[in-house]
């Protein structure tokens, strides 16, 4: 049985364990990370969207995931975690969105995910303010970030553009204020403000 057609836009970002500026992107997945191995937790809020007569505006879900070495080698453990007041039909759209099962940008997943760990709902609180961005998931993620500053424009945040990443081909720069992930038997914590982040809106629809 096909997918139904399904759209849904809003805000994202993300932190990852690599030293600022990850070196993903600017290799095209194709660089070893920063520290060997990467950690990273990409959260996404729900403006509207819906898939067939599944309403899913206002949700939000993280995905949560380790890759062991080059990103673009795969073998990705990858954990779902969606918004506690999504309905069951709501948790099984987003799933299959977010996987990649359903099509579209987020395709790009199916690649190199070697490993899914699962999905949970947790209550994510997300705050977005200026250049800064964070979300609390209670026992599962804290992590907050801060666009780099434009010396042409200190409101407007440094971009990268023209990339493969899923969520956007143009994304914010942005250094990591604190990263706490302990979900799906990953853990990783860290507070020296050296680590990469990212944020942009996205528009994702079926393909």
């Amino acid at each position: 049985m096909s997918n139904p057609a399904w759209q849904i836009r809003g805000d994202y970002f993300e932190t990852c364990s690599c030293d600022y500026v990850c070196p993903c992107l600017t290799t095209n997945l194709a660089a070893k990370p920063t520290k060997g191995d990467c950690d990273f937790a990409m959260v996404f809020l729900i403006e509207s969207g819906d898939s067939g007569n599944v309403k899913l505006d206002g949700l939000s879900f993280a995905v949560l995931g380790n890759s062991p070495g080059v990103m673009g080698q795969g073998n990705w453990s990858v954990g779902l975690i969606i918004d506690e007041r999504a309905t069951p039909d709501q948790q099984q759209a987003i799933t299959t969105i977010a996987s990649g099962a359903a099509g579209g940008p987020p395709a790009i997943l199916t690649g190199v995910i070697g490993k899914f760990l699962g999905v949970e709902t947790r209550p994510i609180r997300i705050l977005k303010s200026g250049l800064k961005r964070s979300v609390s998931i209670p026992e599962a993620l804290d992590q907050s970030c801060e666009g780099v500053p434009s010396v042409a424009d200190a409101n407007q945040p440094l971009y990268i553009d023209n990339t493969m990443h899923p969520a956007n081909s143009r994304l914010a720069l942005a250094r990591s204020t604190g990263s706490h992930m302990h979900a799906f038997g990953l853990h990783w914590d860290d507070t020296s403000g050296n680590n990469n982040g990212h944020f942009a809106p996205f528009h994702w629809k079926a393909s």
